[in-house]
């Protein structure tokens, strides 16, 4: 029933306004959440899980300033691309049981081209800033962006071919590349011998190291190192733009991680446990214990790549980053894809 209504254009188009206002929230309590047991680890007690939103209301209320050496016009648009471009990568990501709104064309080179524009933005409201500060951190943030792109890349070819040899896709251009196939059919269950989960496997931890890095993260935060170069991109943002940076943020750190889920997790929650076997299995019930078990995920996927790596590892050099993902993690990828071909082959 949920599902048939899904697919009325109306809902449809309400539930493509809804979710970015969920994920926001979500965003923003995940950011609190990642601060609090980041700090716990640490020994420390750490802000209160509402401090993000407390932070957004705050910049929200202050003045928005402008500098003087800076192209005024640039300034103030970044930081709506930025926020545009976070919020339009969920329209292509199923939400737990729930379809895509823009399910179906070229889901994964779509994402690729909008996961690479919030961090563009980023760099661009930066040089458009006029400070030294931003300018040095621009320049890191583009450095890096073309050291991590390339073994993400590399992942999603190596799911694209994997499901082009899924029988569903065969009659479907954008088929291999579709969130929903991969979501209704897991990437585990499409290998059929152990030398393709281990090139599975390769490319997850690949993905795993690729997402702090993707959301400007320690290690990786190098475009924003505040001892460093006093926030980079950022020194010159106040107000109304900084608080659109924090939500992008906020919004990507989400998405990042339901794109793991989807890509690697994506099995549900009845297809672990029996739930039509209780007496309780109505449909509304079902869809919201699906629902949650996707948000648990992502939660873990979060604390994994994000929380634990920032609160382990110490902020690396933009030479060391860009070597470690141009050599180290771009042979790991190819090295995985090398796996997946030999195993949709039948060469084992």
């Amino acid at each position: 029933m949920i599902l048939e209504m899904l697919q009325d254009p109306l809902v449809r188009v309400a539930f493509a306004v809804l979710l970015p206002i969920i994920a926001i929230f979500l965003g923003l309590f995940y950011k609190g959440l990642d601060r609090k047991l980041s700090a716990r680890l640490t020994s420390r007690i750490g802000p209160p899980i509402r401090q993000p939103f407390r932070d957004v209301r705050k910049l929200f209320l202050k003045e928005n300033i402008v500098p003087e050496n800076s192209i005024p016009w640039m300034f103030n648009a970044m930081p709506l691309v930025a926020m545009a471009t976070s919020l339009t990568l969920l329209l292509y990501i199923p939400f737990g049981p729930f379809p895509a709104p823009l399910e179906g064309r070229g889901d994964l080179i779509v994402l690729l081209y909008l996961l690479a524009m919030q961090p563009l933005a980023m760099a661009l409201g930066g040089f458009a800033s006029g400070s030294p500060y931003a300018s040095v951190g621009a320049q890191r943030e583009m450095v890096l962006m073309m050291s991590y792109e390339v073994p993400l890349a590399t992942i999603i070819v190596g799911f694209a071919y994997l499901y082009a040899s899924v029988p569903a896709a065969a009659s479907a251009v954008w088929a291999p590349f579709s969130l929903g196939m991969i979501a209704q059919t897991p990437v585990w269950a499409v290998v059929s011998g152990p030398v393709g989960i281990i090139g599975l496997l390769i490319l997850l931890g690949v993905l795993l190291v690729v997402t702090p890095a993707e959301l400007v993260k320690i290690p990786f935060d190098i475009a924003e190192a505040e001892t460093e170069i006093a926030e980079g991109l950022l020194a010159e943002y106040s107000g109304r733009n900084l608080a659109m940076f924090y939500l992008s943020d906020a919004v990507r750190s989400f998405a990042m991680c339901a794109i793991v889920v989807v890509l690697f997790f994506p099995h549900t929650l009845s297809s672990l446990v029996p739930l039509t076997a209780y007496p309780w299995n109505t449909e509304p019930v079902l869809f919201t214990l699906e629902t949650l078990w996707f948000l648990l995920k992502v939660f873990i996927v979060y604390f994994f790549a994000v929380t634990l790596v920032r609160t382990s590892f110490a902020r690396i050099k933009v030479d060391q980053a860009a070597k470690f993902f141009w050599l180290h993690m771009t042979l790991a990828a190819l090295f995985g894809l090398l796996l997946i071909y030999l195993d949709v082959g039948g060469w084992f």
